[in-house]
């Protein structure tokens, strides 16, 4: 527990550290939290193509005096208390045109479904019970006005979801849609579970 409660701490403080430094863009850091959040669905891509499932994604700003926070969830439109993906994001900026989302999962994370709808609960929310995913972080870039793109590092985020050795993610956000494209590869390199003929599209409600 001492260990993660150093590690939290260490990496709170370097990102701290990183906000404060005189970037170009600052004002982008503001612009993609802000874009980022809201409430999301795949509803429209699975009606015209049913190789993709109905998702609800949400993404609310918690710990605001801390630094950009958001909480996710992520769940079948058809059953939206049962999320199958619980996560906060921590977003920070590490150069005039680099945007880091960290991915950190909840180790109670039952005990957070929902709450979604109360920010203000998660002040209760202890930094020691959370955890990050080392590797899994997304780097992100302006590519034009209101839009955003990048993706992980190679190979870097380790994953033994259905026989995969590692994880991708390709993520893309504008103004009203979020792109996310999330792959398994087995240690050959063979694509075992995710979307395969492109990313989820999912539009801002």
């Amino acid at each position: 527990m001492k260990k993660i409660m150093l590690l939290f701490t260490l990496s709170f403080g370097i990102t701290v550290g990183a906000q404060t430094k005189n970037f170009k863009n600052k004002a982008d850091l503001e612009e993609l939290v802000s874009m980022m959040q809201g409430t999301y669905s795949s509803e429209q891509q699975a009606a015209v193509d049913t190789s993709f499932y109905s998702i609800s994604l949400r993404m609310v700003p918690i710990w605001k005096d801390k630094g950009h926070y958001l909480y996710v969830e992520q769940a079948l439109l058809k059953k939206q208390d049962k999320p199958y993906r619980v996560r906060i994001y921590k977003i920070t900026q590490r150069g005039d045109n680099e945007f880091v989302s960290e991915i950190y999962t909840l180790k109670n994370e039952k005990d957070w479904i929902g709450k979604w709808n109360d920010p203000e609960a998660f002040q209760k929310l202890n930094e020691t019970e959370i955890e990050l995913k080392p590797g899994c972080e997304v780097v992100l870039k302006r590519i034009e006005k209101n839009k955003f793109a990048g993706q992980t590092g190679v190979r870097t985020c380790p994953s033994e979801l259905r026989g995969a050795s590692y994880a991708t993610s390709k993520v893309t956000v504008t103004a009203n849609q979020i792109l996310s494209w999330d792959q398994g590869f087995d240690k050959d390199g063979n694509q075992v579970w995710g979307a395969v003929k492109s990313g989820y599209i999912f539009d801002k409600l």
